[in-house]
């Protein structure tokens, strides 16, 4: 038997979507609680039932209409706790500081007067000794780029702060605003250590060192201080020049005279041993007595080839018992026996009771030249050099070329009251950020 399927009355359908609404308009409030149609665990509404007692058919369920819940409306941002912290820790830490760094920069810190001056370390262009023997001095170094460094530090050094202070009384003038400014002044009670590191912040020192020049800023409280300060510095700087100079030409002259006297030492030493092989060999110059034996030799061969000739002649006109042949036969025999004999001289030569070859002879005298021509050339070197150092020393080969004057300031430009002031901020706001990430950090955690 067929079942039929009952359409769920219209009143029904009315009544679930009142609920419907009720349960939109109540919102999580109502949830978990009996009565509230969308609440877990309540029991579900049937849209259908049972159908009419006369029918006795029982009817399918329909499916019920899709719900869509709606959160409540976010409520208005107010101040907690942690927001008043952030704030407080806002002013402790960046506007209150901050505020005391202004005033400090504004009311208390003294005016500074900075005085500039520029100068460089100048070497007057010389000849020298590598130069003579061959234009060796590019691999040698050497320039004032060394003179410049030296400098750089001795601007800096606890010896020209010790002389300028004797002169000029720094502690005083560096001392007299401390009550008033402590941070930008210097301590009344400081060391030497203390005075040359105060000197070194007050003293801006720019150096190339490509270029070699130097770029002075002397800060002092009064433009008068400052001038003369920077008048100083290039005093003692010339001091230190005239001084390198000084040692400079001592050395050079000491050098050079050691070198002419070795040069010399040498040069004796190779003429002696000339003169003793002359003296040993009995022979002055043996290129001179090869060619001596070369011409006896020519003359030899020339007059074996007559002799031959003549033979010849006499052998055509006359037969063998003709005693000119004999004679021109003798003749021959005892030119070539010369020949002989004058040959085996250039390999053997008995000399004062020794044998030595002649070949021996040669290389020992050509070794013996060799070594007289170069003390020769270094001794005449050396004595260039020396006249080259004579001459050098009569005049100052580095001087000090200042080519800004040291300048007397008008207006104080340190402090750098409006970039301290940003800096400030900056550091006093970083500080403020990272310590709130650090806050947020450990309470997300929690």
């Amino acid at each position: 038997m067929a079942k039929q399927i009952e359409k769920p009355a219209a009143g029904k359908i009315e009544a679930d979507a009142a609920d419907a609404k009720a349960e939109r308009r109540d919102g999580p409030a109502n949830n978990g609680k009996p009565g509230n149609p969308g609440a877990k665990g309540a029991p579900r509404r049937r849209v259908g039932g049972r159908a009419g007692a006369t029918g006795g058919i029982e009817a399918t369920d329909t499916p019920q209409p899709q719900v869509i819940e709606v959160r409540p409306m976010a409520r208005r941002a107010a101040m907690r706790k942690r927001h008043w912290g952030l704030a407080l820790g806002f002013f402790l830490i960046v506007v209150l500081p901050l505020a005391l760094v202004g005033y400090y920069l504004a009311e208390r810190a003294t005016d500074q007067y900075a005085s500039v001056a520029g100068f460089s370390v100048r070497q007057e262009d010389t000849p020298s000794t590598t130069d003579m023997l061959g234009g060796l001095s590019q691999f040698m170094g050497g320039s004032s780029s060394g003179e410049s460094d030296m400098l750089y530090e001795y601007i800096r050094s606890q010896d020209l702060v010790a002389a300028i202070d004797a002169r000029l009384d720094l502690r005083t003038h560096y001392t007299a605003p401390h009550q008033a400014d402590p941070i930008f002044a210097l301590k009344p009670d400081s060391t030497i250590e203390d005075l040359v590191e105060y000197w070194q912040r007050m003293v801006v020192i720019a150096y190339d060192q490509n270029t070699g020049l130097i770029n002075l800023t002397v800060l002092a409280f009064t433009p008068e201080m400052a001038q003369n300060l920077a008048h100083e510095i290039l005093a003692e700087s010339q001091l230190l020049v005239n001084q390198l100079n000084a040692v400079a030409r001592a050395d050079s002259l000491k050098y050079a005279q050691e070198d002419l006297e070795d040069a010399l030492a040498r040069l004796k030493a190779a003429r002696e041993a000339l003169v003793h092989f002359r003296t040993r060999t009995q022979i002055v110059d043996p290129a001179s007595d090869l060619q001596g034996r070369m011409g006896v030799l020519n003359s030899l061969q020339q007059q074996l080839a007559q002799a031959m000739i003549d033979y010849d002649l006499v052998a055509q006109d006359s037969g063998p018992d003709d005693p000119r042949v004999g004679q021109a036969l003798r003749r021959i025999e005892v030119i070539r026996d010369r020949i002989a004999a004058e040959r085996r001289t250039f390999s053997e030569e008995e000399n004062a009771g020794s044998t030595e070859t002649y070949p021996a002879l040669m290389a020992e005298y050509e070794g013996l030249v060799v070594d007289r021509e170069f003390a020769e050339e270094t001794y005449r070197i050396a004595l260039a050099t020396l006249d080259i150092a004579r001459s050098n020393a009569a005049r100052q080969s580095r001087y000090l070329s200042t080519y800004v004057q040291p300048t007397l300031p008008q207006t104080a430009e340190f402090p750098r009251r409006v970039v301290i002031f940003a800096l400030a901020g900056l550091f006093f706001g970083l500080r403020w950020a990272i310590l709130a990430l650090m806050f947020y950090a450990v309470r997300d955690r929690k």
